[in-house]
This record gives structure tokens, sequence and C-alpha cells, in this order.
């Protein structure tokens, strides 16, 4: 499962407009899947140490989108119904081949005209006048666009959860998973910390649910559940 999200539109011209975020959600769950409630967290990024800030940073966010779909975190000492598996990271660069479309504009020559001026006056005083030809300033007027193809250097960054049952395994038999989610972003930039809680909103309408197969979502930088997770608990 692969979700790829686009940061497709950026209000240039118009200040505060927001950015919009095109989003491709894959999840899959099985069915009661929302009976399972409550859950302990576990770090699955070998890279990240849970004690670290940025551990802490993404599991809080992930715990804020759990709680928008009635879940919580396990009281100490409760034995909870999943537990949850948190990865999180960025991918190696990769090459990308992007078609780049920009406006054309020409300079346009005025427009070349006579006019009749005065240029002095007679012995009795009466003015005499010439006709001369002037030039109206150039202007400048929009040509089309053209294309160009340019070669861009993207990240992969990427957010996993995956729940499973809380039983005990056996004869080595792996814990049944409950549901996943797969999220991820591709962009030149490799900050995951300014990605995550985009990745996280993404998420929350799909945790425990199944896609179906892929779906395309947009938010935009304003939206509440962006807001909600930054807001954590």
């Amino acid at each position: 499962m692969r979700c790829i999200l686009l940061i497709a539109t950026a209000c240039l011209l118009f200040p505060g407009c927001a950015t919009t975020y095109e989003v491709k959600v894959d999840s899959l769950a099985k069915p009661k899947a929302e009976d399972a409630v409550s859950y302990e967290i576990k770090n699955r990024n070998p890279l990240v140490t849970e004690d670290s800030l940025r551990y802490k940073e993404a599991a809080n966010m992930v715990k804020t989108a759990l709680s928008g779909k009635g879940m919580y975190e396990a009281p100490p000492n409760t034995k909870p119904d999943m537990v949850v598996d948190l990865d999180y990271g960025v991918g190696p660069p990769q090459m990308r081949k992007e078609t780049v479309s920009e406006p054309v504009y020409i300079t346009v020559p005025g427009q070349i005209r006579t006019e009749r001026v005065q240029v002095g006056t007679d012995s009795g005083g009466r003015p005499i006048y010439q006709t001369v030809t002037v030039q109206d300033p150039p202007s400048t007027e929009f040509a089309g666009f053209r294309e160009y193809i340019v070669t861009v250097v993207v990240y992969e960054k990427y957010l996993k959860l995956s729940a499973r049952e809380n039983k005990e395994i056996v004869e080595g038999r792996p814990q049944n998973e409950i549901w996943t989610i797969d999220v991820t972003s591709e962009g030149e930039s490799r900050d995951i910390r300014k990605n995550l809680p985009i990745l996280v909103a993404a998420s929350i309408d799909y945790i425990g649910k199944d896609s179906q197969g892929q779906k395309t979502i947009r938010i935009k930088d304003s939206s509440s559940d962006i807001a909600f997770v930054k807001k954590g608990m």
C-alpha cells in the first residue's frame, strides 16, 4: 500500500490563500475493527529512540488522531485491546522529471502616429504648426505558456500505523492485524517534522477503516484536522 501526498496548489498571488495538499490513501481493516478502543503505542522506527523529543512529538500527534476516532491509551497496569506500531521517517533521494509551465510575455512596440504641434510663432505672433511623427511607449502582452522538463531530487516522507491484537503469541505465530494505514508524501523537502502533521491529519478518517482501494483526498493547511493534531493531547 502506498499513499502519495502531493503539494498541489500554492496561492502565490494572493497572500493568505490556503495551500491545498492532495493525498492518496490506502487502508485496510478487519470486520469489527472498531471494537478495539484501548491501545499501547510501540515505536517501530529504529533510527528514533522513544525518549527523543522528535518521537514524543510524533507519538502525541498520533494519540490525538486516535482520540478523534474514540480510542484511548490504556492506563498503566491495564492490558490494552491492541498494540499500535508507529513508524515514520524519510526515504532516500529519488530523481524525478517534471514538466514546468511558465507564462511568456512579449514587448510590443508602441503605435506610430502623427501629431500637429506648435513649433514657433510668426512675426505677427501667430502660431506656426508642423506635423511630426511620434511613437507611443511599448507595452507588454501575454503570449501564452512555454513548457520544459526539469530533473528534481525528491524525498518520500512516510507514516505507517498498524494495529495488532494484544494477545499472547502462540507457537511463534504473529499477532493478528486489526487495521493498518500507510501515508507518504513526496517532495523536494526532507523535513519530516513539517510534513508529519499533514500525514497524521490525512489518516484520521481512515483509521480502523477499509478504504476499499486507493482514495484521493484534498486537505488544506487551514484544515481543522491539522490544527487538531498539532494541538495534541
